[in-house]
């Protein structure tokens, strides 16, 4: 069932425990000057008040935030997809997008990224590259730790993208329809799954021209990790499962299309 108000643009907002860290000024400054999009919290499962904070922001802004409500914690990739799909089946939006709640990439940067999206490209991701005239603060230890970890998943999925573990991601309606119908194995990785599951949808040549990487204006670390520091060790872990499942699949529409020929 589709809103009759439905908004041009859909941002999904996955939330645990943000209390204290939403920076609800920063929401409530963008939903006063925007009307073409519309935020969809969705609160995994939150111990503190989250819950509470999210729906005095929905109470204030009803046709442009929305909010979904997990018992319990199901993780980011889950809270993500979950949220994509609700977003698919409500509302008749053209562009949908996920962002980090303490707004690290900020609202108004999300939204710049997404004028990218074009006839050709209909995936659009940030990048924190540090160059001059943009403003990217990140710790030293997370840098290092994150260009390293970025380089590994770069070569699993023989792409040359800088910075896949940004949290801000555009895509078209349509394009994660396709993206977001499955679960995801690892539940902080999907990002990667994601990169995969595009690569077996248009194949690695054409998926490269289809994918935009931008780099950020504005990335500010608010600290705070949600991920364990014991996921380091996990991590490598997932990456192999990922890179196993996915290199299956692509093995066996690989033998599909070779029988059909």
């Amino acid at each position: 069932m589709h809103s009759d108000k439905s908004p041009t643009n859909c941002i999904v907002i996955p939330c645990y425990n943000e209390e204290n860290r939403l920076p609800v000024a920063e929401y409530e400054h963008y939903l006063n000057q925007n009307t073409a999009t519309l935020l969809c919290f969705v609160d995994d499962g939150s111990k503190d008040n989250t819950k509470n904070v999210l729906k005095d922001l929905k109470n204030k802004f009803q046709d442009h935030v929305d909010v979904i409500s997990y018992d319990n914690n199901k993780g980011k990739a889950e809270a993500v997809r979950h949220g994509i799909n609700y977003c698919n089946n409500k509302f008749d939006h053209h562009l949908i997008a996920y962002l980090d709640a303490d707004l690290a990439t900020t609202l108004e940067e999300c939204e710049r990224l997404m004028t990218f999206i074009s006839d050709d490209i209909n995936f659009v991701f940030g990048s924190r590259i540090l160059k001059i005239g943009s403003n990217i603060e990140r710790g030293k230890f997370r840098f290092v730790v994150g260009r390293g970890i970025a380089t590994v998943i770069s070569n699993i999925l023989k792409l040359k993208v800088y910075d896949t573990q940004c949290g801000c991601k555009i895509f078209t309606k349509e394009l994660s329809t396709q993206l977001f119908i499955k679960p995801f194995i690892s539940k902080w990785l999907f990002d990667v799954e994601i990169f995969k599951r595009f690569i077996l949808i248009y194949g690695l040549e054409k998926a490269t021209n289809k994918m935009l990487e931008v780099p950020l204006k504005s990335w500010i670390d608010k600290g705070e990790s949600k991920v364990s520091p014991t996921y380091f060790f996990r991590m490598w872990w997932d990456l192999m499962q990922i890179n196993k499942s996915y290199n299956a699949s692509s093995k066996r529409e690989s033998k599909i299309i070779n029988e059909k020929n």
